[in-house]
């Protein structure tokens, strides 16, 4: 979940993912089994490659449909909750990542940003999304808005980088991708605490945007790698 090197905070991630998302893993699951067929499957190609950073438990990669599946985290539990399909990468997502040029169709993110220790760290990670993208490939980023979530965001031990739609936009749009999807109110804020709407609603809120922007604290922002 984080870029943190601190060997303890490495070893504490495993903890943390226990005390937050133990008790409700089964229902994250039935969730992002929504969320994926109903929603982001939409920017992933059946036939393609897409690398999820931050994977955690693998809610979006296990339920995603792609040809290659890869997975990226620091919580070396993570390994053990992704299906058979799905490559591991445990590593710091903002050094070089062990993939060629140009072999990724999609990068996927969510709810990871928050827990880079700073801008550089995500900046990095950003570049290597870029390199590893081929041309006309795109990286897909959800993730808490600041702007709507100002005060309930440090709930959360383990939040350090603030951000909005638009800050997001920029360092994109500075490391090179084009910008073609930019929302700053999504999905509402958490699944680790409150309430848990059944199935059928978060489907049903999938489909109304103008639900959206009353009850969305999230943030969707979707770029391409534009060709040479």
């Amino acid at each position: 979940m984080t870029a943190v090197n601190d060997l303890d905070e490495q070893q504490a991630l495993p903890r943390e993912y226990e005390r937050r998302f133990a008790a409700s893993a089964a229902y994250r699951r039935r969730v992002w089994a929504v969320l994926t067929s109903e929603f982001f499957q939409r920017y992933v190609p059946r036939d393609g490659a897409v690398l999820d950073v931050g994977c955690g438990w693998g809610e979006f990669i296990n339920n995603i449909d792609a040809r290659m599946r890869y997975g990226m985290d620091l919580n070396p539990s993570s390994a053990g909750r992704l299906d058979p399909g799905v490559t591991f990468f445990h590593q710091d997502c903002s050094q070089r990542w062990p993939l060629e040029d140009g072999t990724l169709d999609v990068v996927f993110t969510s709810n990871f940003f928050e827990h880079l220790p700073d801008k550089t760290a995500l900046r990095r990670t950003l570049i290597e999304a870029l390199r590893c993208l081929r041309p006309g490939g795109r990286i897909v980023c959800l993730g808490p808005n600041i702007k709507y979530v100002p005060a309930a965001y440090w709930d959360f031990w383990d939040h350090y980088l603030p951000l909005t739609e638009l800050a997001l936009e920029e360092v994109l749009s500075l490391v090179g991708f084009r910008v073609d999807e930019c929302r700053g109110r999504f999905l509402p804020y958490t699944m680790s605490r409150g309430f848990e709407p059944p199935t059928w609603l978060v489907s049903a809120y999938l489909k109304v945007p103008l639900l959206w922007n009353l009850v969305g604290r999230q943030f969707l922002v979707a770029g391409s790698k534009e060709s040479p």
